[in-house]
């Protein structure tokens, strides 16, 4: 059987090789069934199963094979075979099955690499929102307050807006044709190139073309200068608007990031350091700036204005208003603005009212900078002025030149400004502007002559005449303004000449006025047409333009040279001061200020710190010491003198009363206030070991006295103080012994503290007594044996009487006189009644001192108001009722102190350093010495090199 099937294929296979079909075919083998090869016709060379080719008529639709297809006809199976099967719509099928497994892996591969891609490039970008300020905030509320939506339909549609546009075919075609007449080679270009490179080539070409027909107009030489004047005038007002307008932007995006200074201000600032530098160690200033100088009103101060572009001094016909030197920095800004150099105001010099304040403002500036008894000052003003289209320099407006000093002139004047204008000139990089009037005859000029002596080549002079106007009138020979132009008239030398018109002398006229009658004078001017002077030497404009390239010249060749100059100076500062203060910091005049003022505060503030027993202690002790002499002259020793108690207590009370209502109170607070300064100053002039510094004492008593003249008390403080003190004396209740005993001891050292001092006061009146005299070998006076004689005398009286009164009668003074007398000694009755008060004082302290020891044991007495004793001890409650009244007054001036007095103080104390901090002079006078002043040079050198270094490092990236 399986032969039987194998025969039958074999007839198969051999129908299939003899028929065609008009398939062309390698070999016959090639048209049989695959799996007819491998089974019938093993020793085919392949035995694996291999997908023959297809040739169907569904390769017809094949887009990958690219070859031409033919149709092929099915095979008829015939003898009772199966026919081939053709499954190309199955096979189709799968393969468009397989398709979509390519389709969906793409995308989700794409997909993902997408996004992960997007989340590489989010992650390197910036956070933007820390950026959200330099987009105004308006711009974020936009859409609040304007309807996008409809904006958006109101606009017109893509179509309508195409309609509008120009046809850029028909320009192409034009500029086709055109492009034939200057351009043999223009079909090949116009294939090659679009319209955009065709019109530079246009440009190109035309260039040529429009050249050749200017040609024409090489006949007509002032038509062609008018046009070219005009157009460049045109484009100048254009660029100046444009430049405006982008400063003005920077100007208002940039709100909070700092500004990068500019060079010019940088230069400024160095300008004005040095300016207040004292120079040690003979390092000069020799940075460049152009000085300006001239004859007084000789339009130094108009052109100025002019290069300034406002009028910006002030003005007076035939005064001399320039009092001080002017240095004036112009530099390029969005506003024309102008601002001084300790002050924060601008002025907007495009307002009336702000130009009339600044002129005012330096006018009194001015006047205060000149010392009294003299006329000008050597103080510099320093002013900056910003402006769209101003050349950046520094310039410096000195005194006019003067040949006679007339009446108000101070008589060294003349000699002050030659010295002032020397010391600016003489710098070896000042760029010299000399100002001559070209109205007055030019023998009479002054500064010319100075000038040639400061710069003999003119290496760095520039002669500007003013008044060209009038002096073409006023002028017969106009050849002679050619040569003060050449300087021929002068001996001195310059690198240019220029010739200027400052206006009509009127001064209300405006800058841009001036400026057209200067353009307007020039161009009809003899001077130009006839070729006297030429384009370039007039007009304040090019003046302008050629000083300020000059400056920047002159300052690119020396700056660096003048910090190397600094560099050295500052190296022998630090060497000096490591050699003198090797263990000091080197700190300036203001940081030692600063220092100094931290100090007394912390002294201040230790006053509050004082124990309420250190304060009542010193005020009790020195209120008594005021007030001791009072209490026992008039108020113990006259109530003493009564024969009963009664009339002791009401003698006391009254004097109290009498006492308290007009002296005690007024005396305390000034005890009190004393007390305050004393320990004040205790505090600020105690030595504090290593730490004090002896740099500061001057600087603390000045603070001291100033802050003690400046407090003043509390006025209401003396009406409660005697409201106080009068209640504690009318009380003369003892409570206990013990206060009994503490009275006592009061009363007692008082009474023996008196007696010493009257013992001394005695024993000067009397001379040394028989002991001294033989130890010491001294004798006594004339006047000492007198008093000696008049004491033994009024001892006697005494003895005789020892209740006698504090006073001696006429009678008693008689017979002291006469028993003097009697033995030779003549006395006046004045040294008598002087003599008996000492004695009779130490006669009654002896006796209320015994008194006052009998008294220790009458306190129980006392309990019984001293009825059925002899005893009585009424002086013993008067010390005991003064001794209360200073405790509680002690207490009372305490709290005042420490609750409010202190504190004002603490507060006058710093309003006084405030204002010492504010006043420089002050603080030169207070802190002074040679370790101050190598400290203020080397902080003054290092600033200065600083700011040159970082000048220069900007210079360089300009460049």
């Amino acid at each position: 059987m399986w032969r039987t099937r194998a025969a039958a294929a074999c007839v198969i296979c051999r129908s299939l090789a003899n028929s065609s079909y008009g398939i062309k075919r390698k070999s016959p083998l090639q048209n049989l069934h695959l799996v007819s090869r491998s089974i019938h016709h093993p020793h085919y060379p392949s035995s694996k199963f291999q997908r023959p080719p297809l040739r169907i008529s569904a390769q017809l639709f094949s887009s990958l094979n690219r070859l031409p297809l033919h149709k092929t006809k099915l095979l008829n199976v015939k003898y009772g075979y199966q026919s081939h099967r053709n499954f190309w719509l199955a096979r189709l099928a799968s393969r468009l099955l397989k398709l979509r497994y390519l389709v969906l892996g793409s995308a989700v591969g794409g997909g993902y690499t997408v996004k992960k891609t997007y989340d590489q490039w989010k992650d390197m970008m910036p956070d933007l929102d820390e950026y959200k300020w330099i987009v105004p905030d308006f711009i974020w509320e936009l859409d609040e307050h304007i309807d996008f939506e409809k904006l958006i339909k109101a606009l017109p549609d893509a179509d309508d807006l195409a309609k509008l546009l120009p046809d850029f075919d028909k320009i192409g075609e034009s500029f086709t044709s055109l492009k034939g007449f200057f351009s043999p080679g223009y079909n090949l270009v116009s294939e090659v190139l679009g319209a955009s490179d065709l019109l530079l080539l246009l440009g190109s070409s035309g260039e040529t073309a429009f050249r050749a027909t200017d040609q024409g107009y090489d006949n007509d030489k002032q038509f062609k200068k008018l046009k070219y004047q005009r157009m460049l005038e045109r484009l100048e007002k254009e660029n100046k608007e444009l430049r405006k307008l982008v400063l003005q932007r920077d100007d208002k995006g940039i709100h909070q990031r700092k500004l990068k200074k500019s060079l010019i201000d940088m230069y400024s600032e160095v300008l004005d350091i040095l300016s207040d530098y004292d120079a040690s160690y003979n390092t000069q200033d020799h940075l460049p700036r152009v000085v300006v100088v001239g004859d007084q009103s000789a339009g130094k101060t108009s052109v100025l204005e002019m290069i300034a572009q406002a009028r910006i001094f002030p003005r007076g016909s035939g005064e001399m208003m320039t009092r001080s030197p002017v240095k004036v920095t112009l530099s390029e800004g969005p506003h024309h603005v102008a601002l001084f150099k300790d002050s924060s105001r601008e002025f907007d010099l495009t307002k009336e009212e702000d130009l009339a304040a600044l002129r005012n403002e330096i006018e009194i500036r001015m006047r205060n900078s000149v010392k009294e008894g003299c006329t000008v000052s050597t103080e510099t003003i320093s002013l900056s002025v910003k402006g769209p289209g101003l050349q950046r320099m520094v310039l410096v407006d000195l005194p006019g030149v003067i040949s006679t000093v007339t009446s108000g002139m101070a008589p060294d004047t003349k000699e002050t400004i030659f010295s002032i204008s020397k010391a600016y000139m003489q710098n070896p990089n000042a760029i010299i502007l000399c100002i001559q009037d070209g109205s007055v005859d030019a023998e009479r000029s002054i500064v010319t002559d100075l000038v040639s002596q400061m710069d003999p080549q003119g290496k760095r002079t520039i002669f500007v005449l003013t008044k060209v106007d009038l002096a073409e009138k006023n002028v017969a020979s106009p050849s002679r303004i050619q040569q003060i132009i050449e300087g021929k008239l002068f001996p001195m030398k310059a690198l240019g000449y220029f010739a200027v018109v400052t206006g009509k002398g009127n001064s209300s006229e405006s800058i841009e006025s001036i400026k057209e009658y200067e353009e307007e004078f020039f161009q009809n001017s003899k001077l130009l047409k006839t070729c006297m002077l030429k384009a370039h030497q007039v007009t304040t404009k090019n003046l302008s333009l050629a000083v300020s390239d000059c400056f920047w010249k002159m300052v690119r060749e020396s700056v660096e040279q003048q910090a190397d100059a600094f560099k050295a100076t500052r190296f022998n500062l630090e060497t000096e001061w490591k050699n003198n203060y090797p263990r000091l910091r080197e700190l300036d005049r203001n940081e030692l200020f600063e220092k100094a003022k931290n100090e007394i505060l912390d002294e201040v503030i230790s006053l509050t710190q004082v124990t309420p027993k250190h304060w009542e202690e010193i005020l009790q002790k020195t209120l008594w010491e005021r007030v001791s002499t009072h209490v026992i002259e008039n108020i113990y020793l006259p109530a003493a003198q009564t024969m009963n108690s009664g009339t002791f207590n009401t003698t006391v009370d009254i004097k109290l009363k009498q006492w308290t209502d007009k002296q005690l109170p007024n005396k305390a607070v000034e005890v009190a206030w004393e007390t305050l300064q004393e320990e004040f100053a205790r505090f600020m002039t105690e030595h504090k070991g290593k730490e004090h510094d002896d740099i500061f004492d001057k600087l603390k008593q000045a603070v001291k006295e100033e802050s003690i003249k400046r407090h003043k008390w509390n006025e209401r403080a003396e009406d409660s103080l005697r409201v106080i003190q009068h209640n504690a004396l009318e009380d003369r209740s003892i409570s206990d012994k013990q206060q009994w005993d503490a009275a006592i001891h009061f009363m007692e050292e008082t009474l023996q503290s008196r007696l010493k001092d009257t013992e001394s006061v005695i024993e000067d009146m009397v001379g040394p007594d028989w002991k001294k005299r033989w130890l010491y070998w001294t004798g006594r006076t004339k006047e000492q044996n007198i008093r000696n004689e008049t004491k033994n005398e009024l001892e006697k009286l005494i003895k005789c009487n020892e209740e006698h009164a504090a006073y001696l009668a006429n009678d008693e003074v008689t017979t002291v006189r006469k028993n003097l007398e009697a033995r030779g000694i003549t006395v006046d009755p004045c040294l008598i009644k002087d003599t008996w008060h000492q004695i009779y004082r130490r006669y009654f302290l002896k006796t209320a001192l015994n008194h006052c020891n009998l008294c220790r044991r009458g306190f129980y007495y006392y309990q019984r108001h001293f009825v059925d004793s002899e005893l009585e001890c009424n002086d013993i409650v008067l010390f005991w009722r003064i001794q209360r009244m200073l405790a509680i007054t002690a207490n009372t001036l305490r709290q005042q102190l420490t609750n409010t007095e202190v504190r004002r103080l603490e507060k006058n104390v710093k309003e006084v350093l405030e204002d010492f901090a504010e006043d420089n002079d002050k603080k030169v006078k207070l802190l002074t010495g040679k370790r101050v002043q190598l400290a203020e040079d080397l902080k003054k050198v290092r600033e200065i090199q600083e700011k040159l270094e970082a000048f220069i490092e900007a210079l360089h990236q300009e460049k």
